[in-house]
């Protein structure tokens, strides 16, 4: 009898998926005009466009920019197209509405671009913890993308899995 060690687990041929890797580098940040409402309910263009003209534009510097308002105001289309017009020279990338959105959103388009022929018969581990906070939707996504090509689905880590799909035999 041998005293060897032998990993199990790099012998099971599971595969793992970092979810966690497919989501875009960089903070995003939101920027709420609400506090440019006159009585919080009006935007004033000339008083608008002064904050506008004052605004330290160079916080936004490599960051997503998500714009909008919390208020229960009409804003008009044009206060967005000018924010937008200051922070496009400054930020990686600008988008209406808030930084969870922005998020869900990111993590549709990264989500999207995976290619499940890569995990086709394979038995697949998506990765349970992770450095960055991966939304349950993000795993909805995932499960919903690899059921149809994968022989099994896990969550956890290849040590410790919990499973979800095994696809029937013949």
């Amino acid at each position: 009898m041998s005293d060897q060690i032998v990993n199990k687990v790099a012998q099971s041929g599971l595969v793992t998926l970092n979810l966690e890797h497919y989501f875009p580098e960089g903070e995003a940040s939101y920027l709420d005009i609400k506090d440019q409402l006159f009585m919080g309910m009006i935007l004033k263009e000339k008083d608008f466009r002064a904050w506008v003209k004052e605004h330290d534009w160079d916080q936004y510097d490599n960051k997503y920019v998500g714009i909008g308002c919390s208020a229960d105001a009409i804003i008009p289309t044009w206060a967005y197209m000018l924010l937008t017009s200051k922070l496009q020279p400054v930020c990686k990338s600008v988008f209406f509405g808030t930084v969870a959105e922005f998020e869900f959103v990111q993590w549709e388009r990264a989500l999207s671009e995976v290619d499940p022929e890569e995990f086709r018969d394979k038995k697949v581990v998506i990765k349970g913890c992770s450095d960055k906070e991966v939304p349950p939707f993000a795993y909805v996504k995932i499960t919903e993308l690899l059921i149809p090509v994968v022989q099994s689905l896990m969550y956890g880590e290849p040590c410790s899995t919990v499973p979800v799909y095994k696809k029937k035999k013949g």
